[in-house]
C-alpha cells in the first residue's frame, strides 16, 4: 500500500554560519551552540549537528531538527 504525506506548514530558518543568535531566537531561546563549526540542535532524538546552509525546521509539536538543503528543497516550498 502507498501513502502520501499530508500537507503540513512548518516554520524554518537556514543556518548561514553567522546567524546563530537568530536561530536561538527562532528556537524560542533554546540553546543554539556552535562547536567545531557546527550548530548543535537539540532534537527529540538527542543533539544533532547542523552544517552551514542546513535548515532548522520547527515541527508540528514544537520540536526542532536540522535538514540538509537538498532534502529541504525537495520536501518544502514557500507559502504565502
Amino acid at each position: 500500500m502507498k501513502y502520501r504525506k499530508k500537507p503540513v506548514v512548518v516554520e524554518a530558518m537556514q543556518y548561514t554560519g553567522d546567524n546563530a543568535q537568530e536561530i536561538a531566537d527562532f528556537m524560542e531561546r533554546q540553546q543554539a551552540m556552535i562547536k567545531d563549526g557546527y550548530l548543535l540542535v537539540g532534537t527529540l532524538e538527542g543533539t544533532m549537528k547542523a552544517s552551514v546552509m542546513d535548515w532548522i525546521i520547527k515541527g508540528i509539536k514544537g520540536e526542532f531538527c536540522p535538514c540538509k538543503p537538498d532534502i529541504f528543497e525537495k520536501t518544502y516550498e514557500p507559502v504565502e
